[in-house]
């Protein structure tokens, strides 16, 4: 159990910290000349969907036990690497 409480603490504050820069790449766009805005809008949105299905997993997986528990941190697994690698995306982006 000890495992599985340090897994969620880790995504946790991975999750937090994902949605600081997101806030700061929303700042930058917003600074931006109007082209720039229209392109960062689109990156914007599908971070923050992905970052919305991020948050379900993590209530998925407060509620998960068991073997239920495995399948449901599978799913996050991609998740978090679907944001991992959108947020180095971004981060490309707003240089």
């Amino acid at each position: 159990m000890e495992m599985q409480e340090a897994y969620k603490q880790k995504l946790s504050a991975q999750l937090k910290e994902w949605d600081a820069q997101i806030n700061l790449f929303a700042a930058k766009a917003e600074s931006a000349g109007a082209d720039m805005k229209i392109r960062h809008a689109e990156t914007l949105r599908e971070l923050r969907g992905i970052q919305h299905t991020a948050s379900e997993r993590m209530r998925d997986l407060e509620k998960a036990s068991g073997e239920a528990w495995e399948q449901v941190r599978l799913t996050a697994d991609k998740v978090w690497e679907d944001l991992k690698t959108g947020m180095a995306d971004a981060h490309s982006r707003f240089k």
